[in-house]
């Protein structure tokens, strides 16, 4: 062989090995994360999602990736939106922000591994077979939203102790959420010696004519059942219920940030960063029919000072020395 053909040779070769490297790479793993809101009310679970995916040593954008899929409120959008991640042939699906999402997801898979979040016991919504091995495909975090149901009642009874008539709004669209405030609600106020008034609203205009009722009706107080289409109104329920100078307490401290009266509820980035732990320790190679169900654990009361004193209330001492965050 002449000199120039062998270096010629030699080049080729050379130049055949970072393809033949690239080629030999495995392909990114890809997430589906499906959600029944929209990105710009997330951004605190995004965060713990991701977080929890880095402590298990994936990052967005460098060895994993995600397909995002959000119903923007329409419920009757996650079934199809769920088809489409399977569609994908993502390697797992995170399905978020309550029960539809996971019903949509396991109608949609039986293979594809799936981590929920649900704001209840997943065992007897019939997710998981138990809660220590959910065997399936299924496993996920339990944010016990509807447990602490009885709790946030009490809370607002103490901050506005000659409450006698309580309002609760609940969201006929969101069957199961809507049964469990009722359930939990109803006998925690005959306790209290509370009377209860039911109001339903799954639409902007019907939050409206809800709070439209209060004029005429005049409840003492008002307790907002935990539902994602209510968290995407927030900023609506708390300036409709300053409006009317109603006490308000609800589920989450995005209410309470967004001028709600009063929070208490899950630490969500926590919860989230539960999921995005899971979805990491999946990709890894282990099953969810072997992950225990985690219930979540971290609760948070917050009260927005400011709004009390608008609505002429005082805090009293020994609430603001419970509360883990006062929002001046």
């Amino acid at each position: 062989m002449r000199r120039r053909e062998f270096i010629t040779l030699l080049g080729g070769t050379a130049a055949a090995r970072p393809f033949a490297a690239r080629a030999q790479q495995p392909a990114m793993p890809v997430i589906g994360f499906l959600y029944p809101t929209s990105p710009d009310t997330n951004a605190d679970r995004l965060r713990g999602f991701r977080q929890g995916l880095k402590d298990t040593g994936y990052v967005e954008g460098e060895n994993v990736a995600i397909e995002y899929r959000w119903a923007e409120n329409q419920m009757d959008r996650l079934p199809p939106l769920a088809a489409e991640l399977v569609r994908r042939q993502v390697a797992v699906i995170a399905a978020t922000g309550g029960l539809d999402s996971a019903l949509a997801a396991k109608t949609a898979t039986t293979t594809i591994p799936i981590v929920f979040s649900v704001t209840e016991d997943p065992v007897r919504l019939g997710l998981v077979a138990s809660l220590a091995r959910p065997g399936g495909n299924m496993t996920g975090v339990n944010l016990v939203v509807g447990e602490l149901t009885a709790k946030r009642l009490a809370l607002l009874r103490e901050l506005v102790p000659g409450a006698v008539r309580v309002a609760v709004l609940v969201n006929p669209a969101n069957t199961v959420n809507a049964e469990t405030t009722l359930r939990d609600v109803e006998p925690a106020a005959r306790a209290m010696g509370l009377q209860i008034k039911v109001l339903k609203a799954s639409t902007s205009r019907e939050v409206e004519a809800a709070f439209a009722t209060f004029v005429r009706e005049r409840p003492d107080a008002l307790l907002v059942g935990g539902d994602p289409f209510f968290r995407a109104r927030r900023v609506q329920l708390a300036n409709l219920a300053s409006h009317h100078s109603i006490p308000a307490t609800y589920a989450l401290r995005d209410y309470a940030e967004a001028g709600g009266l009063m929070s208490y509820g899950s630490n969500l980035t926590d919860s989230y960063r539960q999921i995005g732990h899971y979805v990491g320790r999946i990709l890894k190679g282990e099953k969810p029919a072997d992950l225990p169900v985690v219930q979540a654990s971290k609760f948070e009361l917050v009260i927005n000072a400011q709004t009390a004193r608008l609505l002429g209330l005082t805090v009293p001492p020994q609430l603001l020395a419970t509360a883990d965050e006062v929002i001046e």
